[in-house]
């Protein structure tokens, strides 16, 4: 393989999922979203579908009535990832990979995700309102959006946008919207920095192996201005919220 391919592999290679969440966390908020044998499960803004996958095989694709899921995203690449780890686990002929947008989605699910999205629907509230047409009667939705913890620089808010909410802020536009909140739970100091972390290892490492490659200075000037970004400007300032929705 070639420092080309390598360089694009790379990108999200050492990281789980797209979003600061430890297996165990994930395993929770699966069991608090219920996914029940015969579910249908859709993500929006999937990325690579593993917290997708997680939910289908937790609901069960054994014995007379199997779970099924839909993963939809933008980027092809990212699809093909999730596509080549649903064969992997035989999951297959169970998760399908969809390139779309999320905003665009109309056919309902029993269990719906979008986390880390909101943005594709215009803002939090957008997102709120829009996934309730999707969410069948019954049915649950795991959101997981961004908050302020402290208030922010006037820089990181540049960065940011102005539509991050507080925690309460966040809670509040939800209640407003008709949904119920089933559970609340945040991403912990440790998931954000392993986050932070396996989204720069990729690249780290590509740039270890080929110092010497024509665009090492610039994905080395990248991933430098992301780490003092994140270590000095949003570290314990940006959290992210999982919320367990019904309605």
């Amino acid at each position: 393989m070639q420092s080309d391919d390598h360089l694009a592999a790379s990108r999200y290679a050492r990281m789980r999922w797209n979003t600061p969440l430890s297996p165990e966390h994930a395993a929770l908020l699966l069991q608090r979203l219920d996914v029940r044998p015969g579910s249908r499960v859709l993500d929006l803004g999937c990325g690579w579908g593993e917290l997708l996958l997680r939910a289908v095989a937790t609901g069960g694709v054994s014995g007379p009535v199997a779970t099924r899921g839909v993963g939809v995203d933008t980027d092809d690449a990212v699809l093909a990832r999730g596509r080549r780890l649903a064969a992997d686990r035989s999951l297959n002929r169970h998760v399908a990979f969809v390139t779309g947008e999320a905003a665009a989605w109309q056919e309902p699910a029993d269990r719906v995700l979008c986390i880390g999205s909101a943005h594709a629907f215009g803002d939090t509230a957008a997102a709120l309102d829009a996934l309730a047409a999707v969410v069948r009667p019954g049915g649950r939705l795991l959101f997981g959006d961004a908050y302020w913890e402290r208030p922010p620089t006037a820089e990181i808010a540049e960065v940011f946008g102005p539509d991050v909410a507080t925690l309460p802020g966040l809670v509040e536009a939800a209640r407003e919207r008709g949904w119920r909140l089933l559970h609340l739970s945040t991403a912990d100091q440790r998931e954000w920095d392993d986050f932070e972390s396996s989204w720069l290892a990729g690249r780290q490492e590509w740039l270890l192996a080929y110092p010497e490659d024509p665009r090492a200075a610039d994905v080395r000037a990248e991933l430098d201005d992301r780490l003092r970004e994140y270590v000095g400007g949003y570290r314990g300032v940006l959290g992210l919220a999982y919320l367990v929705l019904g309605r």
